[in-house]
């Protein structure tokens, strides 16, 4: 179980988002409010943004929990951005991939993380991974659920579907391989942000001039608004879509 949190808008430090709300992603690392599973995300953390006039974004990224890092407080109060996508981690099962295998995973101007976790893993997507071209699974962070679904992701992109479709193809063919998963998915260019909702909690918060798509609220701002599930979201600083996504047998 993770939580997630992706931001479009005018700059802002990333500690605003971050840190200093009273529920910030901070805070939800050891006390998240919505408990589908799981509490505590101590198995690594990570923070992708834009730095003004460059479309590729920076990661800071750990292993270990993020109320561990005594440096990543002043980054987050210095560093300011117009975009940003930050998680932390809970793992699933037991591994050794480390700090690769924590979110955000990037690729040009992507960002993308997910919460959740894909049941039987890893033999049910394995017919899934064998559609892939060897070099994608060859270069794959890390040998995780989330990693394999950032693959199948970032393949759609790279053949020209919009962000969108790619999530939400992406979610379908996963759904019917293994039924049960988690797929709340969150995918950020720095302009546009792209969500699904599958069996774990999303909200969103809108405007003005600002989009932020979330696992849970930060705060108790009365404008959060929850998202179905089984719903994708598009999101720009000035609109958000919500578009039903039907299961796998309907």
């Amino acid at each position: 179980m993770c939580r997630h949190i992706a931001y479009v808008g005018e700059p802002v430090a990333l500690g605003e988002l971050l840190v200093g709300p009273e529920h910030s992603l901070l805070r939800q690392s050891w006390e998240p409010r919505a408990q589908t599973s799981g509490v505590v995300n101590a198995d690594g953390f990570g923070v992708g943004w834009y730095a003004e006039g460059d479309p590729v974004p920076a990661r800071y990224r750990r292993s270990g929990p993020l109320w561990g890092d005594l440096s990543f407080a002043d980054l987050a109060r210095v560093v300011r951005s117009r975009a940003l996508l930050a998680a932390v981690r809970g793992a699933t099962l037991p591994g050794a991939d480390g700090e690769a295998a924590a979110a955000p995973f990037a690729a040009g101007p992507w960002l993308f993380s997910h919460n959740g976790a894909v049941r039987g893993w890893p033999g049910s997507l394995a017919p899934l991974a064998a559609t892939l071209p060897a070099g994608e699974l060859l270069g794959l962070e890390a040998q995780t659920d989330s990693a394999l679904l950032w693959a199948l992701v970032l393949h759609r992109l790279r053949s020209g579907d919009a962000p969108g479709a790619a999530l939400a193809d992406t979610v379908r063919e996963v759904a019917e391989a293994a039924p049960g998963s988690g797929l709340t998915l969150l995918l950020t260019d720095g302009s546009r942000i792209a969500a699904t909702a599958w069996e774990n909690s999303l909200w969103y918060l809108p405007g003005p001039d600002r989009v932020v798509v979330a696992s849970e609220p930060y705060d108790d701002d009365p404008r959060w608004l929850e998202v179905p599930g089984h719903t994708l979201v598009t999101a720009t600083r000035a609109d958000v879509t919500l578009t039903p996504l039907k299961e796998p047998s309907t």
